[in-house]
């Protein structure tokens, strides 16, 4: 399937699924995000920002907005990523983003480094 094919099925579900979707993100607003980060997005999750929403949609739980007022993906980042470098042994890995939230503990996340940005399931 073409990521372009996939991103207009998201859409599509996205926009029947939920009744005020946030704005997508622009391309600012991704480039500072990956200037925070220090490392680039996805094409696929890039996309999805931008064309779809800034997060808010989702089967269940739903997609973290990138940036803005809230959780999102860039402050649960940090807050896992600071909060795992005390004791030696980081428990959260350089490179892969929280983008959705499960609940106790868990998360959906996007290993930006890797070379097909694998979505993990990380608890």
């Amino acid at each position: 399937m073409v990521i372009g094919d996939l991103v207009l099925r998201v859409a599509a579900k996205a926009g029947a699924t939920s009744t005020a979707l946030p704005a997508a993100a622009t391309a600012e607003e991704v480039a500072e995000a990956e200037a925070t980060l220090g490392f680039a997005l996805p094409p696929l999750l890039t996309r999805l920002y931008q064309e779809v929403a800034n997060g808010g949609y989702g089967p269940d739980y739903q997609l973290l907005p990138l940036m803005g007022p809230g959780r999102t993906a860039l402050s649960e980042y940090r807050s896992e990523r600071s909060a795992s470098a005390g004791g030696g042994t980081p428990y959260w890995p350089a490179g892969v983003l929280p983008i959705l939230d499960w609940g106790c503990g868990m998360y959906a996340a996007v290993d930006c480094h890797g070379e097909t940005a694998t979505v993990l399931l990380f608890e």
